[in-house]
């Protein structure tokens, strides 16, 4: 094992390591070659797995190793929350394509410079500066995995924003209100926040409130008993029940009865669901997403919609912008739907072109029928072209 003479020597001159790739080598390398020059080591594969490393182990003045291409997080937002939970972390960007180490966010402190120093000397990544070129280079692979932004595509600064806002409320239990026009993608956000949080594994319900008879709604969310309205022949847990240890996503909230209000602001406020004829209180874990795109504010001054479910509601609000107002992402996902849905089926400049001059008013499930429509034109062919496309 090699040695060097900038390592610190003592413990106030030394801090712990987490190193945060999906690589199992690169990992096992800086374990192999920091470990015995008497560096704490710790390992994550993603990004909410970093966060329970260091919020688990009380790391506040770690040195984070972070490669850009995680499974469940983007760089920027995870630096976002690392600054906003553990403000004295340093963050060093590595490159596992390439063995280079990027450089941080910050001013090195004098603890990761020697660690830079270490690692410079040690053959296991090469220092160099963080260009602005590199950023560009490495959300190619990134976004040809798959990965990130997920299922939510763009670079525009509203959709950069959105996905702040995401990644600092997805690993809690808040509520979360999710605004928009039709067609702008709240479900797949609400389902975005649940996978990068702890309830991942867990269910994921969804109930459309403008899509279920207002006589049938709460029955549906809180269940039954046998006997307690004619055609009750046996008990039903509600969907509530059904999203335990979950997340419910109430999709159209802003259409739910005003009656049916009151008994969701109790379950919201009590963890608790009562079956229509039964007696007993039931205790629920479940973590509430809504959306509407309605405006509630407009509702609760009209009397539609309860001020106080309002509020319990809005803890912590996310708004997502029309497609017409991010235009420069279209191209991005145009093509992420033709990677998705038909792989193999590229489109012609002059498509895009077209596409680029639509103003959209359907949003992204407007762009989506589209090239569903085009790629049905183009038949066999292995090209949209601009004639496949029908506005």
């Amino acid at each position: 094992m090699f040695r060097s003479a900038l390592l610190p020597q003592d413990a106030d001159q030394r801090c712990d390591v987490v190193v945060v790739t999906p690589n199992d080598q690169l990992r096992a390398s800086f374990q192999e070659k920091l470990s015995p020059e008497r560096w704490k080591v710790y390992q994550a594969s993603s990004g909410a797995s970093a966060l329970e490393l260091l919020r688990r182990n009380a790391l506040h003045h770690a040195v984070l190793l972070l490669d850009p291409l995680l499974p469940d997080l983007e760089p920027e937002g995870f630096r976002v929350m690392i600054a906003s939970r553990f403000p004295e972390t340093q963050i060093l960007m590595i490159n596992s394509q390439t063995g280079q180490l990027l450089g941080g966010n910050s001013s090195p402190s004098p603890v990761s410079e020697k660690l830079i120093s270490l690692i410079n000397t040690s053959g296991i990544v090469r220092v160099h500066g963080f260009m602005p070129g590199d950023n560009e280079r490495l959300r190619g692979p990134f976004e040809r995995r798959g990965v990130t932004p997920g299922r939510m595509i763009g670079r525009t600064e509203p959709r950069r924003r959105t996905w702040a806002l995401t990644r600092m409320v997805a690993t809690r239990n808040t509520t979360v209100l999710i605004t928009g026009e039709s067609g702008t993608g709240k479900e797949v956000l609400a389902q975005e926040i649940q996978l990068l949080s702890d309830r991942r594994h867990k269910p994921f319900v969804v109930v459309n409130c403008s899509a279920i008879p207002d006589a049938l709604l709460e029955s549906e969310l809180f269940g039954y008993t046998k006997g307690a309205f004619t055609g009750a022949v046996q008990s039903r847990i509600g969907r509530i029940q059904a999203a335990h240890g979950g997340v419910l996503f109430l999709d159209e909230i802003g259409d739910m009865p005003l009656a049916l209000q009151g008994k969701i602001l109790r379950f919201l406020e009590q963890g608790e669901v009562q079956k229509l004829g039964g007696n007993d209180n039931i205790r629920v874990d479940v973590r509430v997403i809504a959306a509407t795109n309605a405006d509630l504010k407009k509702r609760v001054a009209e009397g539609r919609f309860r001020e106080d479910l309002y509020y319990r509601l809005a803890v912590f609000p996310i708004h997502l912008a029309p497609l017409r107002e991010r235009m420069d992402d279209l191209p991005l996902l145009a093509q992420g739907l033709m990677m998705k849905h038909h792989p193999g089926i590229s489109m012609q400049p002059e498509a895009v072109e077209i596409l680029i001059h639509h103003t959209w008013p359907g949003n992204i499930r407007e762009l989506r029928n589209v090239i569903e429509r085009a790629v049905v034109m183009a038949g066999r062919g292995a090209e949209v072209k601009a004639e496949h496309i029908l506005l």
